[in-house]
């Protein structure tokens, strides 16, 4: 990209120093979930999970959908800049990481608005779809198991309402979808999605070089 300045960690730094507001309760949880089994590379940046939380304020949805959980750092950072009547809803395959994330949310005071659906994404969404809830979601965030992102992305279009925002995690995947090397059904899925959604004329879009890569896709 032309003329975009390089990163590099003293300048990641100075940006985190004068933008990224972390309380107690955020950071206890990032914290723990970094040192679980593949946590660390697991979980969302702080940044992004602040920047997730101000797309939610800055276009005023009260419904949100999350595809894959975790630990729930996401899920409470979007949880919170939600209204008290908004309504979260979160897909994980196992209880098991969503169960960590679950006290935090208790002491952020954000749980009841906090709707967690345990079992195959895909499954759960078209469920949610046969429930009448198609076009029902203001914002949907996926970032789950990558080989599954083209099937994600496709419901997500549908569960979106008219102009809400799709938001896709991971899309530069360590920098693998620019290496020719890189076969392994993750780093296939998320070049698939990409490509899917460059030629999407339903979205626009805009793909960010922050974390491992954000694409906002915009329902049109």
């Amino acid at each position: 990209m032309a003329n975009q300045i390089a990163a590099g960690t003293e300048l990641l730094a100075y940006v985190r120093e004068f933008s990224l507001r972390e309380d107690d309760i955020l950071r206890e949880l990032r914290r723990l979930t970094a040192d679980l089994p593949g946590g660390e590379a697991m979980q969302v940046m702080a940044e992004e999970g602040q920047f997730l939380a101000f797309l939610v304020a800055a276009t005023g949805v009260t419904d949100v959908l999350e595809i894959g959980t975790f630990t729930g750092y996401s899920t409470l950072c979007m949880a919170r800049a939600l209204p008290a009547h908004g309504k979260l809803v979160t897909c994980d395959i196992t209880e098991r990481w969503p169960d960590i994330g679950a006290d935090y949310w208790r002491r952020a005071g954000v749980s009841e608005r906090i709707d967690v659906r345990v079992g195959v994404a895909t499954e759960t969404l078209e469920h949610m779809l046969s429930d009448g809830l198609s076009n029902s979601f203001g914002l949907v965030f996926i970032d789950a198991d990558k080989a599954n992102y083209p099937r994600y992305y496709e419901l997500a279009l549908r569960l979106v309402k008219p102009g809400g925002l799709v938001v896709v995690d991971n899309t530069l995947f360590f920098g693998r979808v620019i290496d020719p090397a890189a076969d392994d059904a993750d780093t296939v899925g998320v070049r698939e999605v990409n490509a899917m959604i460059r030629d999407d004329r339903r979205v626009d879009v805009s793909m960010l070089p922050m974390a491992d890569g954000i694409t906002l896709v915009r329902r049109r």
